[in-house]
């Protein structure tokens, strides 16, 4: 049956449809043949031109090295790796290991391999854990961190299989944009990107821009502002809509704003409009425990789909700055964004990808529609006989939680241990906070202890023990069952709420079941829940029995159109995102094309000599070939880079208020196509006029050119971080709001 479900799914290239067949007929001749590889004395060095003896020799290199012999899945899993697919395979299965093979296959070819992980600590664990397997089969590797120095990154580079985080590996790139010499180029180009949590790093957080700026200044907000709109009241002076992403206000909030500003008006005073508007959506729509963390006296972003804070990372357009005033901290530094490439961006430069995951079935379309990538589902090594029992739906929150502790102090008496998921930082410190009241030990994993993330999930399979944990739920790293635990029927995960996405569900429950362990998996959902109210606000709930479960099927379907509804919403935005940046991707990849040319040879000297060569004669006499060389080369790598600033800029603001077009029954992509175009043209021939305007005026003598003198003045520090996507929309939608909220006054 299962192969028949099989060839249907091939027939309608559904994801997860890959015939793994021909890999595992590869994989049972390496079975024949591996009594006598482990004979041999010294493994040879494998090719991949016979695969069966290649996995054959890499099982024996990491039984020898490791202590790992790998199951024939992770043999299969290997293979669809170095076919260039994503590799589905469940939680326990060994993909580290799977991963790691796969990557020395590539470097064997001669292919410099990238490892990308969702963190550091990842990078860093499985970079030494796989160190011994490498070396065994003489291929080179090295990690980067967010600590690694410049010289530490390159050596790492230059090993033959680099471990790192998407983030780290994206900051060095745009790093490297500002590179002046040859020898400060930090990254090489790029051949293949095996991507570890695929689904995390390809979908999950593919449109996230990452953002190299300089010329430092602190942000403005104001204090005051702040403070004025602690004061309003909600319902009265503010609204907030249905979905609960964006808020306004009422005629009366104008008023009161108004007067507390010594009665100008408002909606004259732009800034004013813009500092009250930010500084309300700071107060209103984003919830400290929930959308972000005060530690350190910083404001640290979470990240909604793993619920570990996320570094480095900042929102836009002001509204960090707001944040910062709303929780009466020193403003952070902002100032001129010099590149920003999305991750999307950065995992399509490489030519070759490939990736693995626990949950790929259901971004398949998404891989293969942003990626051309294909699912491969590779089977268990043992049978999951995890019990997933199914929802249990209550019409309130309170009646949720008060079952949902009654169910977790029942586990607890027979001593099975306990995972449960909860949907954000406080909720979980709520939850723990009742189970202590209660009498109730238990661990929380959240994004304010993420540090102790693998230590304290590695012991959630203990005996007895009780783990609270957001949705970072130890990614990466096995919950092993203690001694007895078994026989009790394993890890019982417990979700409290669905998430806006199925996939992050069913990566919760796979946190139980690993490597055909028993356990069970069940969630706790209310109507009240933030999904139900948010994305299907419409739909009219079933009542509810005397002990506040809804039984009606009707409520489970409730649920499933929510969640339907969000992951849809989610698609769309990350499809109209890539609409908007597939063409500056691709002008990136031409400037920078231009760029590596004119860093590492002489086009820039080659143009000025036949653009102005009488100047180029006379000042060759003056300064000498080498001096002038390397004047000209500095001259046109400061305006191509000025150049590229002031495009990213302008495509910035045209995104933000193309939406006007569609007014005049145009299409805003088509409009901003056609422009984003135009300027491009316009900026090759800007960095051609300004270069030799530069370099008739500029003083160049034996010493050099005086750059600085001439205004080519770079910036003294730059920075980098993540813009989380700005949760409130464009700046064009917040007008059209506020347009609305004034007719509103005056009906």
């Amino acid at each position: 049956m299962a192969s028949i479900r099989q060839m249907i799914r091939r027939f309608l290239e559904r994801p997860g449809s890959i015939d793994i067949t021909s890999f595992e007929r590869v994989v049972a001749e390496a079975g024949r043949r591996e009594e006598r590889v482990r004979a041999l004395d010294e493994l040879p060095v494998p090719s991949l031109d016979d695969q069966a003896e290649f996995c054959a020799i890499v099982r024996e290199a990491a039984s020898r090295t490791l202590g790992l012999r790998p199951y024939d899945v992770q043999l299969t899993g290997m293979l669809a790796l170095l076919a260039g697919d994503v590799a589905e395979m469940a939680t326990g299965e060994g993909k580290t290991l799977s991963g790691a093979m796969a990557a020395a296959g590539y470097a064997l070819q001669g292919k410099r391999v990238h490892v990308i992980s969702v963190n550091d600590y990842l990078a860093r664990r499985d970079a030494e854990w796989m160190g011994p397997l490498y070396a065994a089969l003489g291929v080179t590797v090295g990690w980067i961190g967010q600590t690694s120095t410049p010289q530490e990154r390159r050596e790492a580079y230059a090993r033959d299989v680099t471990y790192g985080s998407v983030s780290e590996i994206g900051f060095d790139v745009l790093r490297d944009r500002l590179a002046t010499r040859a020898a400060d180029v930090v990254v090489p180009e790029p051949n293949v990107a095996l991507i570890d949590e695929a689904d995390s790093v390809l979908v999950d957080e593919a449109r996230v821009p990452l953002v190299l700026a300089g010329a430092a200044d602190a942000a403005d907000a104001v204090p005051e502002t702040a403070a004025l709109v602690r004061r309003l009241v909600r319902g009265y002076h503010y609204e907030i809509d249905e979905q609960g992403r964006n808020v306004f206000l009422t005629p009366q909030g104008i008023d009161t704003v108004e007067k507390a500003l010594d009665g100008v008006n408002l909606y004259d005073t732009p800034e004013t409009v813009t500092e009250i508007n930010l500084a309300l959506h700071a107060h209103a729509l984003l919830t400290r425990d929930i959308d972000y963390i005060v530690r350190d006296g910083k404001v640290q972003l979470i990240n909604p789909s793993r619920g570990r804070v996320a570094l480095l990372q900042r929102w836009p357009d002001g509204l960090q700055a707001a944040v910062e005033a709303k929780e009466a901290l020193p403003a952070s530094e902002t100032g001129e964004i010099l590149d920003s490439i999305t991750i999307q961006g950065l995992i399509t430069r490489y030519p070759e990808k490939c990736g693995m995951t626990g949950t790929a079935v259901a971004v398949g379309e998404q891989l293969k529609e942003f990626y051309g990538l294909d699912v491969a589902v590779i089977p268990p090594n043992k049978p999951c006989v995890r019990t997933d029992e199914p929802d249990v739906l209550f019409a309130t929150v309170t009646d949720r939680d008060s079952a949902l502790v009654d169910k977790i102090v029942e586990v607890h008496g027979a001593g099975q241990p306990i995972l449960i998921g909860t949907l954000d930082v406080a909720e979980s410190e709520r939850l723990a906070l009742t189970l202590r009241g209660r009498g109730l030990d238990c661990v929380v994993l959240n994004a304010k202890n993420d540090a102790e993330e693998a230590s304290i999930i590695s012991r959630a399979g203990e005996r007895g023990t009780i783990t609270v944990s957001t949705q970072m739920a130890g990614r990466g790293t096995d919950i092993r069952l203690g001694e007895g635990v078994a026989d009790l029927g394993g890890l019982y995960v417990i979700g409290s709420g669905r998430h806006s996405s199925s996939r992050l569900d069913d990566q919760l429950r796979g946190r139980a079941g690993r490597q055909g362990d028993p356990g069970a998996s069940m969630f706790y959902v209310s109507l009240e829940d933030e999904l139900i109210t948010r994305f299907a606000p419409e739909e009219r709930p079933p009542a509810a029995d005397r002990d506040g479960v809804v039984r009606n099927r009707r409520g489970e379907q409730i649920v499933g159109h929510a969640q339907r509804v969000a992951e849809g919403a989610n698609l769309e935005i990350h499809r109209n995102t890539w609409r908007y940046t597939r063409l500056l991707e691709q002008q990136r990849a031409q400037v920078l094309e231009r760029r590596a040319k004119v860093l590492g040879g002489d086009v820039a000297a080659d143009a000025f000599a036949q653009a102005r060569p009488d100047r180029w004669a006379e000042l060759l006499e003056v300064a000498g070939e080498t001096v002038l060389q390397e004047a000209a080369r500095q001259i046109v790598l400061f305006h191509l880079d000025q150049g590229w600033t002031r495009h990213v800029a302008f495509l910035g603001d045209l995104r933000e208020g193309i939406h006007l077009r569609s007014l005049g029954r145009m299409n805003p992509l088509d409009e901003f196509h056609r422009e984003a175009v135009t300027a491009y043209s316009r900026l090759l021939e800007e960095i051609e006029t300004e270069s030799i305007a530069t370099f008739d005026s500029v003083t160049i003598t034996a010493e050099g050119a005086d750059l600085e003198a001439a205004g080519l003045k770079r910036p003294t520090a730059t920075w980098t971080y993540m813009v989380q996507d700005n949760p409130f929309g464009t700046a064009w939608e917040r007008i059209l709001r506020r347009l609305a909220t004034k007719a509103r006054g005056r009906d």
